[in-house]
């Protein structure tokens, strides 16, 4: 397989093993005989093995593709070849001037366009070729290719029909000769005897290597055509003799062979989607588990946090409560001495009222004391008391 580029099941890569082999190579060994000592343009080149293997007959052979990666693949996978080169561009406006090809090339190219792009390629392979210039073009029969198998190729832009091929090509190459190819099942007989001045038929090999026509090889089975006189043979001039029934059943079988294992293949891409979901629907419950994890981590910190902070607090609440006890203490025999205090100022109270009493009847006998009355008794009064001294002792 090339290297660098990855097998899209559409783009021909050498190496690629298959039927796909068959329909890329004979095109291009068929279209050597045409390119023969002509400059030479390959439009949609791809990797860009059909151009070198032109380069081989052609005075110049010229590989155009609007993919930038498989031209940079191609001028280093074809470097050392002759008369060969490559160049970046669209098929729908080539980087060439014009009358500047003696033929263009273009191998399953037309389908990958637009239909509103497919007139104009051909008039890009017009502009460019010279006069006398001639036009090597394949493109797929849609009736076969699409509608019979009921198949849809997602490469495909816009298929033809025959009579859609020759509409377009019909104001610039009018003139045509229609060729058809197709894989085929067959059982083959072919001569040991040389071929004439005029080939019935060719007959090529060279995936991957260059190409060259086939060698005549022992066969599994001899056929032969015998005679007692020379006269009485057959003109030698079959070549190639080909047979394959006409319900084509060996074609029908691979094609079943080949569609079971598309089936098989699709079954097993829809397996392993179904492994990818499940491997994606596993990663996430994974990841759920994990982010669980690390909620149950963080929530047995918090609550670890929560009953040492709720520990504290009952140390502090219990310290708060040894304290209030002692406050209550402090404050009971404060309450006490309050009332201790209360009893005696109430006792400073009655005897400071006995007091102001005894100051108001000390008031009462001074002011008594300066008045007539009092002068006037105080005689008679010391007389008594001196009286009751007397009789006392």
């Amino acid at each position: 397989m090339a290297a660098g580029l990855a097998f899209d099941g559409e783009r021909y890569l050498p190496g690629i093993p298959g039927e796909i082999v068959y329909e890329h190579w004979h095109r291009y060994a068929f279209a050597r005989r045409f390119a023969a000592g002509r400059r030479v343009l390959d439009a949609a080149c791809g990797e860009g093995y059909g151009t070198a293997l032109l380069a081989a007959v052609a005075v110049e052979a010229v590989g155009v593709d609007i993919d930038p990666a498989v031209i940079a693949h191609a001028r280093t996978q074809y470097r050392d070849r002759d008369r060969l080169r490559y160049e970046e561009g669209s098929v729908a406006r080539l980087p060439f001037a014009d009358a500047s090809f003696d033929a263009v090339v273009s191998f399953e190219t037309i389908e990958h366009l637009d239909a509103g792009d497919q007139p104009r390629m051909l008039a890009e392979f017009a502009r460019v070729l010279a006069p006398g210039g001639i036009l090597v073009l394949s493109s797929p029969n849609k009736r076969r290719y699409s509608d019979e198998p009921n198949y849809r190729n997602p490469f495909h832009r816009h298929e033809l029909y025959r009579e859609d091929l020759a509409r377009l090509l019909d104001p610039l190459f009018p003139c045509r000769r229609w060729f058809h190819q197709q894989p085929l099942y067959a059982s083959a007989l072919w001569s040991e005897e040389p071929a004439g001045s005029v080939d019935a038929c060719e007959a090529w090999s060279g995936s991957p290597g260059p190409i060259a026509p086939i060698a005549v090889a022992d066969g599994l089975y001899f056929v032969v055509i015998a005679a007692a006189a020379p006269a009485a043979l057959p003109p030698a001039e079959l070549r190639v003799s080909l047979f394959t029934d006409r319900s084509d059943s060996e074609l029908s079988r691979a094609q079943r062979n080949a569609a079971e294992v598309l089936r098989l293949d699709m079954l097993l891409k829809e397996r392993d989607a179904g492994l990818a979901r499940r491997a994606e629907h596993v990663a996430h419950l994974e990841g759920l588990v994990a982010l669980r994890e690390r909620l149950v981590q963080e929530r047995d910190a918090e609550l670890a946090a929560t009953v040492a902070a709720r520990a504290s607090l009952e140390q502090a609440l219990a310290a708060a409560s040894t304290a209030g006890d002692a406050l209550r203490a402090v404050l009971a025999g404060r309450e006490a001495e309050l009332a201790r205090a209360r009893s005696a100022a109430a006792a400073l109270q009655g005897e400071l009222r006995k007091q102001e009493a005894a100051l108001q009847a000390q008031e009462r006998l001074i002011a008594y004391q300066h008045g007539l009355h009092w002068w006037l008794r105080l005689p008679w009064m010391r007389l008594k008391l001196g009286w009751q001294r007397r009789f006392a002792k």
